[in-house]
């Protein structure tokens, strides 16, 4: 799976590492680009990574539909005081999208995260821990999003916990396969040690995206194995401004100094 593509692109004033475009099947599309930020004050060696889905809204507003998280302005505050993660965005598959970001089928839409996830965890992960000396240990390895990335992100971290130690899910998808995944989760309870940073705000759909919110945080708490922060915001809307504002406090959940580095 060559790279077709290395560049930079300079967002304000640091520097991201745009890679790609990237097969994930040999010979089907789509393609995608992967971007990159490695904080200026970050380790040398065993750097925790933040794998951030629908990487074209991770930091420039320019790709993004309805302007971007600006996750290296974030890291760059979370660095003043502990070692900040590299930030890895994966760009989505524009109109494949939703089936590659959904575990289950619904509608029209076949669930076709677990081929996602194999790509992610046995070709690009590998690659960027050799290339920027990423750390293997699960619990310095966060997965996140919103929306069906939040979907996708909750549930990488679920079924993956020999790869993602934890989760950041802005805004989770959960009416996908109607509710599939609360179902799967009773089913499976979350990996001993995983920590779930799970949000939605008041303004998104009517307020039943946060009571589909607050229903998985009870239901990830009645489990006991996970550290789970909960947060319902008030002024939440379903959009990009709010992930962003949001972004920093979950950062600091991560990967902040309340954390102790294993």
């Amino acid at each position: 799976m060559p790279a077709c593509a290395v560049g930079w692109v300079r967002y304000d004033a640091p520097m991201i590492r745009v890679t790609g475009p990237y097969e994930l099947i040999p010979g089907v599309p789509p393609k995608r680009n992967v971007r990159i930020y490695v904080p200026k004050r970050a380790p040398q060696r065993e750097r925790p990574f933040l794998l951030l889905f629908d990487g074209q809204n991770v930091f420039d507003d320019a790709p993004s539909f309805a302007g971007g998280w600006h996750a290296h302005l974030a890291v760059e505050r979370l660095a003043r005081n502990v070692p900040a993660p590299v930030v890895i965005g994966v760009d989505h598959g524009n109109e494949h999208r939703i089936r590659e970001l959904s575990p289950f089928a619904f509608g029209p839409h076949s669930g076709e995260a677990e081929g996602f996830l194999h790509w992610l965890s046995s070709w690009l992960l590998p690659k960027l821990r050799r290339e920027l000396a990423l750390s293997e240990n699960p619990r310095h390895a966060i997965v996140g999003g919103s929306s069906m990335g939040g979907l996708a992100s909750l549930y990488s971290a679920l079924r993956l916990p020999d790869v993602f130690g934890g989760a950041i899910s802005m805004s989770p998808s959960l009416f996908v396969g109607n509710g599939a995944l609360f179902d799967w989760v009773k089913q499976h309870n979350a990996p001993a040690g995983s920590r779930i940073y799970l949000d939605a705000g008041a303004h998104e759909a009517g307020g039943r995206m946060l009571a589909s919110a607050q229903r998985m945080a009870e239901l990830l708490q009645a489990g006991g194995r996970c550290e789970l922060k909960f947060r319902a915001d008030p002024q939440g809307h379903h959009r990009e401004s709010s992930w962003r504002r949001r972004l920093l406090p979950a950062l600091r959940f991560h990967f902040g100094t309340s954390r102790k580095r294993r």
